[in-house]
């Protein structure tokens, strides 16, 4: 599949409400609302996510105060802040980023809740690295 971003979501521009996209989505605005079943979502260092977010993929330049679950991966960049609950199988946090919140890895692909096998290391999280 594309990994190009299909869906762009401008600095200038609010959205309230549940976005469903199959493909990635670049959030450089302001959203409040839960954001599903995405490829990959990136956060610009100007967006903000007040709500969930479910993708495959995440990158964090802004700001997220809602929990994320990611089958692959989350990163935090060095702009970045989580505050919310963390399920992935890769987080990466640069210096500089603020992530606070539970995070769970799992060693497979995000579904061992589903499988209903403990496959996961949970660590409770609250960090501010220097820049």
């Amino acid at each position: 599949m594309d990994d190009r971003i299909l869906t762009a979501i401008s600095a200038e521009t609010f959205v309230q409400g549940t976005i469903r996209t199959h493909g990635s989505i670049r959030i450089d605005g302001k959203v409040e609302g839960n954001v599903y079943d995405a490829k990959n979502v990136v956060i610009g260092e100007a967006g903000q996510v007040q709500g969930d977010i479910v993708a495959e993929a995440v990158v964090i330049g802004g700001k997220v105060m809602g929990n994320i679950q990611s089958v692959k991966l989350v990163q935090i960049l060095a702009h970045g802040a989580v505050m919310g609950d963390i399920r992935t199988k890769s987080l990466h946090i640069e210096d500089g980023a603020v992530f606070e919140g539970t995070c769970t890895m799992s060693k497979q692909d995000g579904s061992e809740a589903e499988s209903g096998k403990p496959q996961e290391k949970k660590n409770r999280l609250v960090t501010s690295l220097p820049k």
